[in-house]
């Protein structure tokens, strides 16, 4: 890529039209320039439309992992919580095991739900299999969090990990004094059982067993 047709390309990222912005993700990630990874990243952080988003992670993708994973380590402890929630679901995407130590508790635990989220989906992506206990542990423990939304999306971050791993944290989040635990945990177990079942109903089920005392 030449100079010229870089510095078009830049611009075109900062375009008020997003289909412009859309279709320079586009061309960037097709002919991969490792000189762009730092505005990919810098974009990231601060691109309100998903889908070019998207293709922004795209693109991060094409280019060598020994480029992207350090840049994208560092937006981990970005103030701002796009920059850590998009930087989390590249490294998903590009699944280096250098990136697993920076999966830390306090990203898993994040207080922005979004970054939770793709903390909790990177590490399901990059965590060792030794240490996948661990971390069902650790995901159990947010059970009952946030709306049905993102209590859909943790119960299939522990499903993920599979059953051997997840089943014992469930049984014992079902024993749980809060009743909004019990449901949630109920409902991944039902997931984990009855993967079709993936839907907001599980969780609504589930709340309405443990209101009705039969849980």
């Amino acid at each position: 890529m030449d100079k010229t047709t870089a510095t078009h390309l830049i611009c075109a990222l900062v375009d008020e039209d997003k289909s412009t912005r859309l279709k320079a993700a586009l061309a960037i990630g097709s002919n991969p320039e490792p000189e762009l990874v730092d505005t990919l990243v810098a974009r990231c952080a601060i691109e309100p439309d998903f889908y070019v988003r998207d293709m922004l992670t795209w693109a991060l993708t094409r280019l060598p992992s020994e480029l992207t994973v350090p840049r994208l380590l560092a937006e981990l402890s970005s103030e701002r919580a796009q920059a850590r929630s998009q930087a989390l679901h590249t490294l998903s995407k590009i699944r280096h095991a250098s990136a697993w130590p920076a999966i830390t508790r306090s990203l898993l635990r994040d207080a922005d739900d979004e970054v939770a989220r793709s903390a909790w989906r990177a590490a399901v992506a990059l965590v060792p299999r030794e240490q996948a206990t661990h971390l069902a542990e650790e995901l159990a423990a947010q059970l009952g969090r946030g709306d049905r939304k993102l209590q859909l999306s943790l119960s299939r971050a522990l499903v993920a990990l599979g059953e051997e791993v997840v089943e014992p944290v469930l049984r014992k989040a079902m024993a749980s004094d809060d009743p909004g635990v019990r449901a949630h945990a109920s409902a991944t177990q039902r997931l984990l059982r009855e993967p079709d079942t993936g839907s907001e109903l599980a969780v609504e089920e589930a709340r309405r067993i443990v209101a009705l005392g039969r849980e």
